[in-house]
């Protein structure tokens, strides 16, 4: 029982730190999706579908409001960074997906039909290109959680709380996929060149 009970304090203390990482992204309409801050100096990453090129709202986890700047954006890899005039942003420690391994456990953060910072656990079930393509033609992250509408653009962290993915779609039931951070550490250098790491 006290192993229980050690976990759920383990898993809650994560969760409530990396809620502090996640944004709130406007779509123009009634709802909103999610967007991980990857810089503390203002630069957020989340998914080119969720963007859509534009240029939205960004609310922090502490309820402040920033219109924004689109940097980079590829559909290819569904990926989009975005630039709010604000700093000492409280930021994730980046992971490697690459090692990332089947039964993992790890956790997906976002705004799942509104629910704000609502978290979801589960494990790792592989890393690589998934057998139902759902048009993304790269690698992903396929894993053992429900993702639903407003998870896109949030968190996937493992067990340490290190940044490891970034959510991007739904393939079946009880199947979700997440952008690899390596890939996400690729395409901001390819974007933004040494500007993703001095920002």
């Amino acid at each position: 029982m006290n192993l229980l009970n050690d976990i759920n304090q383990t898993m809650t203390s994560l969760i409530q730190t990396v809620q502090q990482s996640v944004v709130r992204i406007g779509n123009g309409r009634r709802g909103f999706g999610a967007g991980t801050i990857w810089h503390s100096d203002g630069l957020i990453l989340t998914n080119a579908h969720v963007v859509q090129r534009r240029e939205p709202e960004i609310t922090l986890a502490d309820g402040r409001s920033f219109p924004s700047q689109l940097l980079a954006y590829d559909e290819s890899t569904d990926l989009a960074a975005l630039y709010i005039a604000a700093n000492h942003l409280p930021t994730i420690e980046l992971g490697h997906s690459s090692q990332l391994k089947t039964g993992d456990w790890v956790v997906a953060v976002g705004h799942p039909w509104g629910v704000v910072g609502a978290a979801s656990w589960g494990t790792v079930i592989d890393v690589g290109q998934p057998l139902e393509q759902n048009g993304y033609r790269g690698e992903l992250v396929q894993l053992g959680i429900q993702l639903r509408p407003g998870h896109s653009g949030g968190p996937l962290v493992d067990g340490n709380g290190r940044l490891v993915g970034i959510n991007t779609m739904i393939s079946g039931p009880q199947v979700g996929l997440a952008v690899p951070v390596d890939i996400a550490k690729r395409f901001l250098k390819e974007k933004m060149g040494s500007a993703s790491t001095t920002f």
